[in-house]
């Protein structure tokens, strides 16, 4: 009998467990998503998504981080579910560099890439041997030479877009341009203590420094849609088609998140992807 009774008393200890169990260890759906994302304007936009993933059943959770190269692993190693910071090279990049399992999942904006300066307010004015100071994410240096390009300060080898270009498809520089190359989070501060006749700036940086890039900047990318800078959400591998991703995606890809883009953003800093 004191057998018996032990025993039923650990089975419905069992079950008196599992009962205790959230809907996640059971198998069932985990509405909480957490995204890594920078201050601006990729917070911005998720805080504006919150209450529409709200009405999907699904609780935003947004971790700001502005080191670019914490949040993919971060991802990679299951710390969050999805990240919202970077353009596809950089993600290209990162991914072949570190051997992440992590999948591009969609495009969401492009924030037009911009030259600043303290002393120089128009191309004409760039003297022989000018500083440009650039950012030191290799991903990015196509898409400033291809810009400089644009501006006809250089002129790049035939075939060297903005996503191969290197200093080595230089074929012409009368200017005798000097490149220094930094983090792209000190871009902002190297501007603001004048340490490079122009600086290019990662637009999301240039924000949080108070620039409005299309008044602000000496020479600003073009955006659109057709611009492979693209910035992304991507997730882990595998879970590309789990139900809390699509949601965030539908959400950031949805008229009302293109139109908080355009009415905030108004500046031209920062335009939807489509």
């Amino acid at each position: 009998m004191k057998k018996t009774f032990a025993l039923l008393l650990v089975v419905a200890l069992v079950f008196g467990l599992f009962g205790c169990q959230s809907p996640t260890a059971t198998g069932g759906e985990d509405k909480k998503i957490v995204v890594s994302a920078t201050l601006d304007p990729h917070s911005k936009v998720l805080e504006f998504a919150k209450p529409l993933l709200e009405e999907k059943g699904y609780t935003l959770e947004i971790k700001v981080i502005d080191d670019y190269y914490v949040h993919n692993k971060a991802l990679n190693d299951g710390e969050v579910d999805a990240n919202y910071f970077q353009h596809v090279p950089f993600f290209n990049d990162e991914v072949a560099a570190n051997g992440y399992d992590i999948a591009n999942v969609a495009g969401i904006h492009v924030e037009p890439f911009g030259f600043y300066s303290k002393t120089v307010t128009s191309i004409t004015e760039i003297k022989d041997g000018a500083t440009i100071v650039v950012s030191n994410s290799v991903s990015d240096h196509g898409r400033i030479l291809a810009i400089l390009a644009d501006a006809g300060l250089i002129t790049l080898a035939e075939g060297a877009t903005a996503l191969s270009a290197t200093t080595a498809d230089i074929v012409s520089n009368p200017k005798n341009l000097k490149f220094k190359e930094i983090k792209p989070d000190l871009l902002s501060i190297a501007y603001a203590n004048n340490e490079g006749d122009l600086v290019a700036i990662n637009g999301n940086f240039a924000i949080q420094a108070g620039l409005n890039p299309t008044k602000d900047a000496v020479i600003l990318e073009k955006g659109g849609a057709d611009n492979p800078y693209v910035n992304i959400v991507a997730c882990k591998k595998g879970n590309e088609n789990s139900d809390k991703i699509k949601a965030l995606v539908e959400v950031l890809k949805s008229d009302a998140v293109k139109q908080f883009i355009l009415d905030t953003y108004n500046d031209g800093s920062v335009v939807p992807a489509e």
